[in-house]
């Protein structure tokens, strides 16, 4: 038995009270349906994914490595569909791109690529509200969620964006919270 199958039955054990469940069990390593991804493609998925979650005081998502993060899921738990959904959208974004700005997204200035993923996030937010479940998520969506998820699944994002204890001490339910500080890993 392998990890990923080790996850599976797990995830099942604990009849899906896991957040995302459903998607580790849906995750099967398929080299057949995969879609490619170059080194460009990966560089093109950190820029997107920095733009929505640049450095700060903490790294950003681009030093969290969430464009690779995002082949490994999109191949992996992704079906069929989602996945031309997501690599056609790769491919609209830098169209987008180059339509509006001349260029491709990597080599625009920061202030046009959030421009760029604003008018694209108000895209999907219009595309979402008549959305059904059989369809296909909007690719932005994709792209979003899978740079939440993997920004803050990561080390960095654990340990640096928010508040981490390795160790803790006891359990207390009621902590009390001040605006502007950071969520509990």
């Amino acid at each position: 038995m392998n990890r990923r199958e080790a996850v599976q039955h797990i995830s099942l054990l604990l009849g899906g009270t896991i957040l995302g469940a459903n998607t580790f069990i849906a995750c099967k390593s398929n080299d057949n349906n995969a879609v490619s991804f170059t080194e460009k493609d990966v560089a093109l998925l950190d820029e997107i994914a920095d733009t929505i979650l640049p450095s700060t005081k903490t790294p950003g998502a681009k030093a969290a490595k969430v464009g690779q993060f995002m082949t490994v899921m999109v191949n992996d738990c992704y079906d069929e569909n989602d996945q031309k959904v997501f690599h056609d959208g790769m491919k609209k974004i830098q169209d987008l791109s180059e339509k509006e700005y001349n260029d491709k997204f990597t080599d625009i200035k920061p202030e046009k690529r959030h421009a760029l993923l604003v008018k694209l996030d108000n895209e999907q937010k219009e595309a979402m509200k008549t959305w059904k479940a059989n369809e296909p998520k909007h690719y932005f969506r994709l792209m979003k969620e899978l740079t939440l998820l993997g920004y803050f699944t990561s080390e960095i994002g654990c340990t640096q964006a928010r508040r981490y204890v390795q160790t803790p001490g006891r359990y207390d339910a009621c902590i009390p919270y001040k605006k502007g500080e950071k969520a509990w890993a």
